[in-house]
Parts: structure tokens; C-alpha cells; sequence
């Protein structure tokens, strides 16, 4: 388009439309005054295109429930870009819009009161400082089979009740300040912290991840949620939502209405429930609002409940949120609840220049050494009885537990030798007080029936050190001789991680083991004898975070490398599985350097007493990679330079899903003397398997090894629902769309190939995890090869950390 405009003496416009709080317009509309034939409309994210001749415009911008607005632009000789905005909103726009309500729906008027007043009554919009008190509380169910009911109640002792609570609750209590700044720079001090139990499952145990801030136009709730959330109090809420006024009534000389929020289409809404108006002041006095199921990463439920005060009738300031959440497994239910207390508001803060940062949040070193008389003075909100005996036991408990002959008798009990850990699990012996562990291998390890060579037997050893600061200490050992020729081999491989904070660790190994030519090959061809090689490797390396989101890494290695061509195979199974023979060379030495960074641009994060908590980006990572082959270096014969270079990122399209990109490219800068297992392949496809598409393709017939400049794009996007779901009954089958495409041009071989694959992906319960899984069709060609059509099927885990897919 852009190539089509140029020819045509034109020149691009381009830009974003927002309205008053830099909020993007998705689908706002741009048009030349008195000649509507040029015209454009903006994208999801409120970007826009328009190519206009040299000369004087004037643009007329407009987007429903906003005033149109007018804005002269002079077009010169070369492309200009401009941000727009509209203000204030025109609710008698969004009262004309036609939509399938009656003649008089006085729950909608109020609520177009409601938005009317939206930016002056949002606390967000200005800058604060809130003490928050935190609880949050889970309560576990269990399935316990082959015992009835009568006897599950004889069995119920007092010592059972105890053991009972420990094990069904999980509870949490935070206490922090926390400082906002519009429109989006928030900072959080935690000055106690007390878990009693895991918080695996609990929600909102920090305000910086998430805000529930139902004056937005969307809500971004990245670890809850698989796409964004319309809100019902918004512009764009009032196109999506119904609203039916359920009751009025007085409440302290005022009159209340209670507003029901119904979604208009359960594709791309989310929420449903109740929203309580002031009448005559227009402000929010309450809501409840519940979650739908479909679009939830984990929660079957989940419910918003948000209470607010109202100093000077102006304001909706935030008072008390709770949020109530659950998931059902087979022999499992987990309900939760998460109670926040917003108290001691200050609208006149004093910030410090720089206070905002990339650092969200502080916790002190003394949060967690608070005890039970400081929670007893600071707790806002009333223990249970449940609660109050739970948290008794749990400390008594916990004092027990520090002591030396109760972790004595535990690490007895862990430290048993059982047959199953000498078969299967392998033998561990742990001492707590010390903070180490010792691992042996189990008899499954120890042998291995299927190898390079055949069978072998492979004795292992771990040993782990963690000190009170978070640094660590890995070490492992693994030897092994084959039975058909009697070759040894082994492993010493160690690990320090010195700094935590900066993910900074040392490491070093020395071995003498098989090697692969083309690690990530398809599984067709990785088996391969061709594939493997002998070596003996000594490595070092390092890896620090240099500072926030730019992480650098350096390695040294060192190997004798040696072919397999005098070795024994079994052969016995090259009548089912073709095979090849090893590759033959001359034995030599090769001295590798190398060299990686990878920089992430405002980074955020929270920072923990010894360690850090990265919380992501809006920015892509880009990162760099060289590595060099060092003639003559201890006797190495290579001698080469390699590099290449890679973008990729994650990121929301608004309500239509989530999408991801990788751009890379390498190449040798010089090849004097480069062996097979340093050139750079291709990959190959797998058969049926759907490998990660960022970083592999679909469609490609073969294996290529490449010495120039190989380029790479790789897109997929997945829907959430979003396009899917406006198919009847679909949202019910939580079925989700993805998209996406790769293109590679190879300089060496003029070798070019591009797909696009379409596929249908569903998320599964897995004991406590979330399992996806995935079946696709995939159309490629290029230059050198034929078009051809490929189904796939994919299996991945959720990420509980993260909680991000693979892909």
C-alpha cells in the first residue's frame, strides 16, 4: 500500500487517536472535510494510515460517544505522523446510537450519568497515596476414597480435626503503602508479610500485578484473564453492556439504584452482575460484578466486589475490595477469598523526583519477621474462629518445626530408603538445618537399555547447597561404561549462583561424552549415527544481570572432538527405523568462545529482601549472540566468527487476543575453518508433532546447514475466544482460534519458504496444572520446494509462575 501511495505522489499519515487520559480509540474514524471519499478508520490499538496528495487538509476525527473534532494538517514533501484527540465525551451521541433496547431504559440513563461523570469521580486519575491491609484465605475440599461417611466421623478425633485444618487452609496477610501517579505509575512498600501455608492458589497478595479499576475503558489483567476487560462504566462499555434497573430504594437520605449489568455478546464481554448509583450525585456506591468462565487462565469463578466512599460528593474513593475465586480438580476444590482494606488516603502527595521507577515494588527485610502481637495491633478485619485457630496451630507448628530434633526426625523420615526410591525415584538425604542435600540415581538410571552403543550403566550423584540469602550451590556427577565397548564416559558439571538479586552464577564442567552435531533436528533425524560425535569438553561460563533487563553472558570451551566411525551400534533395529552410519574424521581440537546479551527495555519488576520478582515488559527483548572459533588456542584447529541477532515479543491486540513475534538473523563473518558441528542448521519439520512455531517451522522438508545470512519471521496470534466465540453455543466448548505464519530466506542457497498455518486449541484441567492442547493445519512453499499441506496436533503446560504458554 505504502509503495502504491508513493507512486502516486502521495505521502502517509499516520498516527493514533485518544481521548482525554491518552487512552488509545480503537475503530475511530478519519476523514478529509467535504470530501468523505478519503477516509480511513483505526485499528484495534487506535492507529491509523491515510495517504494524502501534498497540500492543506482539514480532518475531521470522530468516534462514537465522543464530540467530532477538526484538525488542519499541511502535507508536505515527506510522510508525517500526529496524535489526535477527543474530548470530552458527547453521551447524547451514544443515547442516538441504535441498539436493541426499549424507548425508555432508565438503568442505561443512569449509568450515561455515571460515565458522564467518569473522569472527574475516577481516584485514579489522580495522584495518591493509600495504606492497603491484605487477607487472603483458601479452604481446600478432598476426595477421600474407600471410606464412608460413618466412618470418616468415628475417625475424627481432636488430633484429626488439628492435622485437617492444617492441611485445607492457606492463609496470607500483607500490610503495605501504596503510591499511584496518573496514569500509570504506582509504587509499592511492603512493611509486613505473613503466609501461613503455600499462596500458590491466593490472588492479589500485591496491588502492582493488577488493579481493578472499573473507570478504564479496558482492564488489563494479564495473570487472571487470557484478554483484556470491558468495563461497564466506560464509553465503550455502554455499546456492550445491557442495563436494567433492578431497585431503588433510600439508604442514609439518599436514593439508591440498583443497576443490573447483563453483556450484550458473551464473546467478547466478560462481565455480569450489579452496579448501586447514587441517584442526583451520580457516583458508584458498590459492585459486584462476576467473571465468565471462559477466558479465566485457572479459576472456574471468579467475583469482584468493590465498595466505595465519597468525600466532598466527588470523588468514588476505593474503601474495600473482595474478590472471591475457586477451581475444581478430580479429588480437589479450592475456594478463596482475598479481602483488601484501603485506608489513610492522601490526594496531596509529595513524590521525590525519580520515585516512580521500573521498580514497582519494595519488600523490607523485616516484613517477614513480624509477629503475632503486630498483626494482633495492625489487622483491620476480624479473624474466624477457623482463621484464628489455624493461625494458632500453624505457629505452633511452626516454632516445633524450627527446632533441631523435629527437623532431625523429618529429614529421618524423607531420608528412609524405600524400593521404590531405589528403583525409581532415586535416594536423597536431606539435612534442613544445614540447608544441603545429597542425590543418588536410582536402579532406572543406573541402567539404560537404549543408547548410543547400547546398553549401559550410568551411576549419578547430586549435591545441593542453599544458604539463608538465597545463593546456591549445584553439583553433579555422572559416569558410565557401555557393555558392547567397554567405553567409559562421564560428567562433572557445578553451578554457584552468587548473586540472586542479579541472577548472576558461575559455571563449570569437565566431561567425556557423546555429542550431537544438530541438537534441535527433527525427531526423524536427531537419532541418526551421523548426528553424533565423541568429545571431551572442559567449559566455564558466567552469567550476570548487568543492570535492569540487560543480561550478559560469557562461555569458554574447550574439546577434543572424535568420530564414532570404529564404534559398535546395535543394528538390530535398522530393519524398522532406517539409520545411517557415523560420520568419519580425523580427531581435533576446538576452542570455542562465546558471547550473549539480551536487553529488555523497562523491565519491571519487585524487589524481594535477597532476590528478584521480573514482572515483564511492554517492550520487545532484543538480543545479541557472537561466538568466535579460536585457532590454535590449546591446539584448536577451527577458526571462525559467527553472529546473529533477535526480536521477539509478546503482546494484547485489545479484545481480539494475544499475539507474538520473532525476528532473527545470522551469519558467519568469516569461515576459514568451520567443522560440522558448528555450522548453523535449519531445522527440519517433524512429522504430526507441532513444534514451537517462534522458533521452528511446520512445512520444511529439510535439514539445511548454512554458512551466510539466513533471515527469519515468525507471527502467531491466538483469539482467546474472541473471533470464535461469535459463533452460537461456541463459548461453551472453550475453543480457541490461532493464526499465524513464518517466512525464511537462506543467502546461500537462494532458498526461500514461507507457511501459514490456522488451528483449533483447547485448555484441559491436568491434576492441578492447565494442559492445551492443540490441532492445525499448515500450508507452505518456497522457491525450492512444493506446496504442501501438514496437520499437527500440540500438547503444552501452563507456566504456573508466569503463567504464560510456550507459544
Amino acid at each position: 500500500m505504502f509503495l502504491a501511495l508513493t507512486a502516486q505522489g502521495q505521502r502517509l499519515l499516520r498516527g493514533t487517536v485518544r481521548d482525554r487520559e491518552k487512552q488509545i480509540l480503537p475503530f475511530a474514524k478519519i476523514y478529509v472535510k467535504n470530501d468523505a471519499s478519503q477516509r480511513t478508520v483505526c485499528d484495534v490499538n487506535g492507529y491509523f494510515e491515510m495517504g494524502l496528495m501534498p497540500g492543506e487538509y482539514y480532518l475531521v476525527v470522530s468516534a462514537t460517544g465522543y464530540e467530532d473534532r477538526e484538525y488542519y494538517i499541511g502535507i508536505g514533501d515527506a510522510d508525517i505522523t500526529k496524535e489526535f484527540q477527543l474530548f470530552p465525551p458527547n453521551l447524547k451521541t451514544v443515547e442516538d446510537v441504535v441498539v436493541s433496547v426499549k424507548k425508555s431504559n432508565p438503568g442505561r440513563e443512569i449509568m450515561l450519568k455515571v460515565v458522564n461523570k467518569r473522569d472527574s469521580i475516577n481516584p485514579w486519575n489522580r495522584p495518591h497515596e493509600v495504606n492497603v491491609y491484605i487477607k487472603a484465605t483458601e479452604k481446600l475440599d478432598f476426595k477421600e476414597y474407600g471410606k464412608s461417611k460413618e466412618q470418616e466421623r468415628e475417625e475424627f478425633t481432636e488430633k484429626k480435626k488439628e492435622d485437617s485444618l492444617l492441611k485445607s487452609m492457606n492463609l496470607v496477610e500483607v500490610s503495605l503503602q501504596r503510591s499511584f501517579s496518573p496514569p500509570n505509575k504506582v509504587r509499592e512498600i511492603r512493611h509486613a508479610y505473613d503466609l501461613h501455608g503455600s499462596a500458590r492458589n491466593l490472588y492479589y497478595t500485591t496491588t502492582v500485578r493488577s488493579n481493578f479499576n472499573f473507570f478504564e475503558n479496558l482492564m488489563h489483567l494479564n495473570d487472571l484473564h487470557e484478554t483484556p476487560i470491558s468495563s461497564p462504566i466506560s464509553i465503550p462499555g455502554i455499546l456492550s453492556y445491557r442495563y436494567r434497573l433492578e431497585e431503588k430504594y433510600e439508604e442514609n437520605g439518599r436514593m439508591i439504584s440498583k443497576i443490573k449489568i447483563i453483556p450484550r455478546n458473551t464473546a467478547t464481554t466478560t462481565l455480569e452482575g450489579y452496579i448501586w448509583v447514587i441517584d442526583t450525585l451520580w457516583l458508584v456506591q458498590k459492585l459486584s460484578l462476576k467473571m465468565s468462565k471462559g477466558n479465566l487462565l485457572v479459576h472456574d469463578n471468579f467475583m469482584i466486589e468493590q465498595t466505595f466512599s465519597h468525600p466532598g460528593d466527588s470523588l468514588c474513593v476505593l474503601e474495600k475490595q473482595v474478590l472471591t475465586y475457586g477451581v475444581k480438580y478430580k479429588n480437589e476444590s479450592s475456594n478463596a477469598s482475598t479481602i483488601a482494606l484501603f485506608s489513610d488516603y492522601n490526594f496531596h502527595p509529595n513524590f521525590p523526583p525519580k520515585y516512580f521507577s521500573t521498580e514497582l515494588a519494595v519488600t523490607e527485610k523485616e516484613a517477614y519477621k513480624k509477629d503475632s502481637s503486630f498483626w494482633n495491633e495492625i489487622r483491620e478485619i476480624e479473624l474466624s474462629d477457623e482463621e484464628r485457630k489455624y493461625i494458632a496451630i500453624k505457629d505452633s507448628v511452626k516454632e516445633a518445626h524450627s527446632k533441631k530434633e523435629y527437623l532431625d526426625s523429618i529429614d529421618a523420615v524423607f531420608n528412609k530408603i524405600t524400593a521404590l526410591k531405589v528403583l525409581w525415584f532415586g535416594i536423597d538425604y536431606r539435612n534442613r538445618l544445614k540447608k544441603h542435600q545429597f542425590s543418588f540415581g536410582s536402579l532406572f538410571e543406573f541402567i539404560q537399555p537404549i543408547g548410543i552403543g547400547g546398553p549401559r550403566i550410568a551411576p549419578n550423584f547430586g549435591y545441593f547447597k542453599k544458604w539463608e540469602d538465597q545463593r546456591t550451590y549445584d553439583f553433579y556427577v555422572r559416569s558410565s561404561i557401555g557393555f558392547l565397548n567397554k567405553d567409559p564416559k562421564g560428567v562433572v558439571w557445578n553451578r554457584y549462583r552468587f548473586d540472586p538479586f542479579h541472577q548472576a552464577d558461575v559455571t563449570a564442567s569437565i566431561s567425556h561424552e557423546f555429542d550431537v552435531i544438530r541438537g534441535f533436528d527433527a525427531i526423524t533425524q536427531i537419532y541418526r549415527r551421523n548426528n553424533f560425535i565423541e568429545a571431551t569438553t572442559l567449559k566455564a561460563g558466567v552469567n550476570y544481570e548487568l543492570f535492569n533487563g540487560f543480561y550478559a553472558g560469557a562461555d569458554i570451551n574447550f574439546a577434543v572432538r572424535r568420530s564414532l566411525k570404529d564404534f559398535k551400534f546395535l543394528e538390530i533395529a535398522d530393519a524398522f527405523i532406517p539409520n545411517d552410519s557415523a560420520m568419519a574424521f580425523d580427531p581435533y581440537n576446538a576452542a570455542l568462545l562465546s558471547f550473549e546479551c539480551s536487553y529488555i527495555p523497562q523491565q519491571k519488576y519487585m524487589r524481594e529482601p535477597f532476590r528478584k520478582v521480573v514482572l515483564g515488559s511492554a517492550w520487545p527483548t532484543f538480543s545479541a549472540y557472537y561466538r568466535k572459533g579460536v585457532k590454535n588456542l590449546f591446539g584448536s584447529a577451527i577458526d571462525y566468527d559467527y553472529i546473529s541477532f533477535d526480536v521477539r515479543q509478546n503482546f494484547k491486540l485489545g479484545l481480539l487476543g494475544n499475539s507474538a513475534y520473532r525476528i532473527t538473523t545470522g551469519t558467519f563473518l568469516s569461515v576459514r575453518d568451520v567443522r560440522e558441528p558448528d555450522l548453523r542448521y535449519q531445522r527440519r519439520s517433524d512429522p504430526i508433532w507441532f513444534s514451537n512455531p517462534l522458533y521452528s517451522f511446520q512445512g520444511l522438508d529439510t535439514t539445511l546447514p548454512t554458512k551466510s545470512w539466513v533471515h527469519e519471521v515468525h507471527f502467531v496470534h491466538h483469539d482467546n475466544g474472541a473471533i470464535i466465540n461469535k459463533i452460537p453455543f461456541m463459548k461453551k466448548t472453550r475453543i480457541g482460534l490461532v493464526i499465524g505464519g513464518g517466512a525464511m530466506y537462506v543467502q546461500e542457497h537462494d532458498y526461500q519458504h514461507y507457511e501459514l498455518l490456522a488451528g483449533l486449541e483447547r485448555n484441559f484441567k491436568l491434576s492441578q496444572r492447565r494442559l492445551r492442547v492443540g490441532i492445525y493445519g499448515c500450508v507452505s512453499d518456497g522457491n525450492k520446494s512444493s506446496p504442501r499441506l501438514d496437520w499437527k496436533v500440540s500438547f503444552a503446560i501452563l507456566d504456573d509462575r508466569s503463567m504464560k504458554w510456550n507459544f
